[in-house]
């Protein structure tokens, strides 16, 4: 087979590699230095939109307020995308990716954005989770197929299994199309027995019913399943060090490999706020990851010094009306602040946390722009808290002073 060969490779087409790929056309790349290799048929997205909206409309880097990266944009830009090709051998000491068509790509610059894969029901051998109708969201075939099981079972009945981002986003998604939607929750902190045991089928091998933990049954044509998910990290097994599920890096994203990067989910990084290791799934995290690895990588070359990655965590989401963000560390003591009476015309409310007498997460529920930006920072900053009655009292105000 063929061989091809570039100055920088980019294994993976999620988020990290079209942040990654903006980056480096920032920084300054030749046509034909860079290419991208995605076992997926489109260029890359911002994978959270999945939920709700359907291509081209969220190609990156819409999801952070930046152009629309299209399949022209990296043409003009000389960046090879190649895509609908699975790598299924690498081999780092000889600087060397291979296809399962064969296909052999070397390179110098190697940033792995491999990102993560759901954890399916049929991993732990559940009863009729192999049914058709049962859905997971992670590429964008994922939510094509479930766009069109929606539009078949028009007025049906669905059921979510998992409590997470995706179950809750998915559960409103579902509603707002008239669906009759029912959640189950495998988290101990909602109802540890209401979780999926078993399915059904009908003759024609769809899913029709869902056996929970309690002995309960529910009705289903559809079910989406939202449990977690694992990075894809096996390709390079042995080969990297590895630390807590990822691959380990420093500040810079480089792995204990020269000239290998590993960035967005599947990176165990320095969090440097909390001065310990630590391995983030989230999008902001892979946008912001991409970024300083290429910032790196050309840092080197001209020369330039780089800061290191400080990162404050970060996690949103939308369902409904709703409208959450949070940042920092949810461990600790907690103190909640707020309206949070569901017959509230406009419900704000939200939740810090605080260790060792001082706070290092917030919550916020329907929170302006101005009053989110002031949870991350008190987020970012910790401020000092003496007594929990007070910053009961105070609220939300105490972050506005901060």
């Amino acid at each position: 087979m063929a061989e091809k060969s570039f100055k920088y490779l980019i294994v993976g087409g999620g988020v990290a590699a079209g942040y990654a790929a903006r980056e480096f056309a920032k920084q300054g790349v030749e046509p034909g230095e860079l290419a991208i290799i995605s076992k997926e048929a489109v260029a890359p997205y911002e994978r959270p939109a999945l939920r709700a909206a359907r291509l081209p409309g969220f190609h990156v880097c819409v999801g952070s307020g930046g152009e629309r990266l299209l399949p022209e944009w990296y043409k003009e830009k000389g960046i090879e995308l190649i895509l609908s090709t699975e790598i299924v051998k690498a081999d780092l000491p000889a600087n060397t990716l291979v296809s399962a068509a064969g296909e052999k790509f070397k390179y110098q610059i190697l940033i792995i954005a491999t990102g993560s894969t759901v954890i399916k029901l049929t991993d732990f051998g559940v009863q009729g989770a192999d049914a058709k109708n049962i859905f997971y969201l992670r590429e964008i075939d994922d939510a094509d197929k479930l766009v069109e099981a929606i539009k078949a079972k028009k007025n049906g009945k669905a059921v979510i299994v998992g409590g997470g981002y995706i179950g809750l986003e998915l559960g409103a998604a579902l509603k707002i199309n008239n669906l009759d939607v029912s959640m189950v929750y495998p988290e101990p902190w909602c109802n540890k027995e209401q979780f999926a045991v078993g399915f059904t089928s009908n003759s024609n091998g769809e899913v029709k019913e869902v056996q929970l933990k309690d002995g309960r049954v529910l009705e289903a044509d559809i079910v989406v399943v939202g449990v977690g998910g694992r990075p894809i990290t096996t390709l390079f097994k042995g080969q990297v060090e590895e630390e807590k599920g990822g691959i380990k890096t420093d500040a810079f994203f480089k792995t204990s490999v020269p000239n290998v990067y590993a960035v967005g989910d599947v990176a165990t990084f320095p969090l440097k706020l909390y001065n310990e290791l630590r391995r983030v799934e989230h999008v902001d995290h892979a946008r912001k990851s991409a970024e300083q690895a290429v910032k790196a990588i050309k840092g080197i070359e001209k020369g330039q010094t780089v800061d290191e990655y400080d990162y404050l965590p970060y996690f949103y989401s939308r369902s409904f009306d709703l409208a959450w963000q949070f940042y920092g560390d949810n461990v600790g003591d907690t103190v909640l602040f707020g309206d949070n009476n569901p017959q509230s015309p406009k419900p704000k409310f939200g939740t810090y946390w605080i260790k060792d007498g001082k706070v290092v997460g917030a919550f916020l529920e329907g929170g302006t722009a101005e009053e989110n930006q002031a949870i991350a920072k008190v987020a970012k900053l910790q401020p000092k808290v003496e007594n929990l009655d007070v910053l009961t009292k105070e609220g939300l105000p105490f972050a506005s002073k901060i």
